[in-house]
């Protein structure tokens, strides 16, 4: 099975790189979910994205949406755990699946994938 690592540095939101990180991400899911196990790791102002209760406008992509897509079909999705702790959510509440991790594991992650694409 060939793993991919999908890192995003962004907040969900001001710009699409978390869209398109994701999009890539469900679409490597959707055609290709027998043979590829995708991780995400937020990272940065990418840890917003793993917050709950997020309320877009009718019609507007919304990221807890899609990562709760990615999830269920079997991807993994952690969260940098010094960075939400820097930006003062660390203590808050991620979405069910959704885990904080560290360096030494984003390590890991990145060393066994077959391929790594950072948005």
């Amino acid at each position: 099975m060939q793993n991919i690592l999908v890192i995003i540095n962004d907040a969900p939101y001001g710009t699409e790189k978390a869209y398109n990180a994701l999009r890539l991400a469900m679409n490597i899911i959707k055609y290709h979910r027998e043979s590829v196990q995708v991780n995400v790791f937020l990272l940065a102002d990418g840890v917003y994205c793993g917050l709950p209760s997020q309320v877009t406008p009718d019609g507007y992509y919304n990221i807890e949406r899609m990562l709760k897509y990615v999830l269920k079909r079997g991807g993994a999705v952690k969260a940098c755990g010094v960075c939400a702790e820097a930006r003062g959510i660390d203590r808050l509440q991620l979405q069910s699946g959704i885990q904080l991790s560290n360096m030494e594991e984003f390590a890991r992650w990145t060393v066994e994938s077959d391929k790594v694409v950072s948005f």
